[in-house]
């Protein structure tokens, strides 16, 4: 699996946190960091300046479409950034551990 970044701004911290906690306890992402930015925008034709919480979510190439689902329906944002970068290179085990944290909701019922 090959590992990504995928990023989002939020407009508080507290909205920060629940979608990153969210996100790990769904099994779609291994980690989520969250760091607080300042930010310059256009937005309805007006340049704009705000603290935002930009969370950056460990996962797979393969999840991005499920994290961009679950952001867009956590997201107060009537036009979230949701975007993703992959990664170049990555120590072994540690791409290993994202794809198995980020594999999913796993069934905990004996087959």
């Amino acid at each position: 699996m090959k590992p990504i970044a995928i990023f989002t701004t939020t407009g508080s911290l507290e909205e920060a946190r629940r979608i990153a906690r969210e996100l790990v306890e769904r099994r779609l992402a291994a980690c989520a960091q969250i760091s607080e930015i300042e930010s310059f925008y256009r937005w309805q034709g007006a340049v704009q300046n705000e603290k935002e919480f930009r969370i950056l979510i460990k996962t797979t190439a393969a999840q991005y479409a499920a994290v961009e689902s679950a952001v867009r329906e956590l997201h107060s944002y009537e036009l979230p950034a949701i975007y993703s970068m992959p990664f170049e290179e990555a120590y072994g085990p540690y791409a290993k551990w994202i794809a198995d944290e980020s594999a999913g909701v796993q069934s905990t019922s004996a087959t």
